[in-house]
């Protein structure tokens, strides 16, 4: 009811006296300004009172346990007396109104300045991210679970002080009604702390950093002493809460809120379809690996396989010949009109050895341990290293002259059959 300015992006006033100021919100919605935020300054060297004026003057029509809050704080905040003033709006919040009262004449400033990065706003944004993403692996971590306790028992400590305490109180119906009381005791506090706080931080420093050192230590001994979590069910309802958190995060980090929605609702999809991905990326790399063509693998065989792998191919591929001979369309008359030994033939196609005793024996004589054959390859390497001896060149010609050819054995004839 009040006849208050408009404040519009990059204006800049200079008044005297008492007036009321307003930024209404523009409803089209820019995804450019996601996280952008207009800052509202007002100076002045005298002292002055800055008093925000809620839309909502009864109470009593708030819609939640929320709205209800903010209202009653507003109600019972005294306003506010300095010479600088800081307000951060975002781009799609509520409509923001507020009153100056100078004490003196003495003219102040109202400046309206848009920031198109809000650090503090992509710094939630991100670690909502970070913590959903990772509340599982980090649920189990002993150093996170220590940290959590800390955190919790600075900003609530009554949540903090009733969870050392669960043990001691027999009926869950009762835990959960003083926690539902602890939790919104405690939410209060931390809006009170948030608006202000820069008056906590510039009068009560001192204070304020004994209360975050004081409860950060009891805190840390407390999770100290009961340990951290074992139990899987306590693990589950950690990563559920953390989840939650992340949540509340990822909506207080951007300034339109459809685009939270937005990126909570992708986040649920892709830790529910992280299962079905990864058994259709499974099925798809077998189905790839079964119609791939496989590359040849060509194993060097060692001088014993070698002769294993001779010796049992020669005995099959021989059974193989005696079949093939013992078939009725096998031209016997033709094979045996053109055989040297056909008795020895018949022998064979009956199961007799392929090599008779006396071959065995002249191959053993010829390539045998002490055959002829390693000889004449010994005399042959001796003599290739001898030859760049001139001292011993005519007694080598000498021995050439007396040594005669050894009367190599002949190998009767033995594959005839083959």
């Amino acid at each position: 009811g009040r006849n208050c300015s408009f404040l519009q992006e990059m204006d800049v006033i200079q008044k005297k006296d008492e007036n009321c100021y307003c930024y209404v919100q523009n409803r089209t919605v820019h995804l450019q300004y996601i996280w952008s935020t207009l800052q509202v300054t007002v100076n002045s060297r005298e002292v002055f009172r800055f008093e925000p004026i809620s839309e909502k003057s009864n109470c009593r029509n708030s819609e939640t346990v929320f709205e209800f809050a903010a209202c009653a704080i507003q109600i019972l905040r005294k306003p506010e007396t300095s010479t600088e003033t800081f307000i951060s709006i975002k781009q799609y919040g509520e409509d923001i109104c507020f009153n100056i009262q100078p004490f003196k004449t003495e003219p102040y400033i109202v400046s309206v300045k848009r920031e198109m990065l809000d650090g503090k706003l992509l710094l939630l944004f991100v670690a909502g991210i970070f913590l959903f993403h990772f509340a599982n692996s980090l649920s189990r971590s002993t150093k996170f679970f220590y940290l959590s306790g800390i955190i919790l028992g600075v900003l609530a400590l009554l949540v903090f002080v009733l969870l050392t305490l669960k043990r001691f109180i027999p009926r869950h119906s009762t835990f959960w009604i003083l926690m539902s009381g602890c939790w919104m005791s405690s939410i209060y506090i931390i809006y009170c702390f948030k608006e202000n706080m820069q008056w906590l931080w510039s009068e009560h420093r001192s204070y304020l950093l004994g209360y975050f050192l004081a409860v950060g230590i009891t805190c840390f001994a407390t999770c100290y002493q009961h340990g951290p979590l074992t139990a899987e069910l306590s693990i589950t309802l950690f990563m559920w809460t953390l989840q939650l958190t992340a949540f509340v995060l990822i909506y207080c980090g951007v300034t339109i809120p459809q685009v939270a929605y937005a990126v909570i609702a992708v986040s649920l999809c892709s830790k529910g379809l992280c299962y079905p991905l990864g058994a259709a990326y499974h099925i798809g790399r077998k189905i790839k690996n079964h119609f791939k063509s496989k590359k040849l693998v060509f194993k060097c065989l060692t001088e014993e396989e070698y002769r294993e792998q001779g010796e049992t191919e020669t005995i099959r591929a021989l059974e193989e010949l005696r079949s093939f001979c013992r078939n009725p369309d096998f031209p016997s008359w033709l094979a045996v009109s053109k055989l040297r030994s056909p008795h020895r033939f018949a022998g064979f196609v009956l199961g007799s050895p392929h090599i008779s005793p006396a071959e065995t024996k002249a191959h053993d004589e010829e390539y045998g341990i002490g055959s002829s054959f390693l000889e004449e390859q010994l005399f042959e390497t001796r003599a290739e290293s001898e030859q760049d001896d001139p001292a011993n060149s005519i007694h080598e010609g000498d021995e050439e002259d007396e040594d005669e050819t050894p009367e190599q054995i002949p190998v009767p004839y033995a594959t005839e059959l083959l």
